[in-house]
């Protein structure tokens, strides 16, 4: 995946391996978070929407975050 592409489709990310779908090149800050945390999970994806840089340190996301605990929670009850 060249860097501006879109990534991966996070529809149906809860329970889902981190950093596993074939055909993008996930930065190393993403598969060394993968090590530690294997899969997706209600918890983790939410300490990630929160907080991606604290999280995940030095991902390429380009995100800041979502602060509002019911915006990541409604969009984490979307995703799964």
């Amino acid at each position: 995946m060249d860097k501006g592409e879109p990534g991966p489709s996070l529809k149906g990310i809860v329970g889902r391996p981190v950093a596993s779908r074939a055909g993008y090149d996930y930065s190393p800050a993403m598969r060394e978070y993968a090590a530690r945390e294997p899969r997706w999970t209600r918890a983790t994806l939410d300490a990630f929407l929160a907080n991606p840089q604290g999280v995940v340190p030095d991902n390429e996301m380009g995100f800041f975050g979502i602060r509002d605990p019911k915006e990541r929670a409604a969009l984490i009850a979307y995703l799964a």
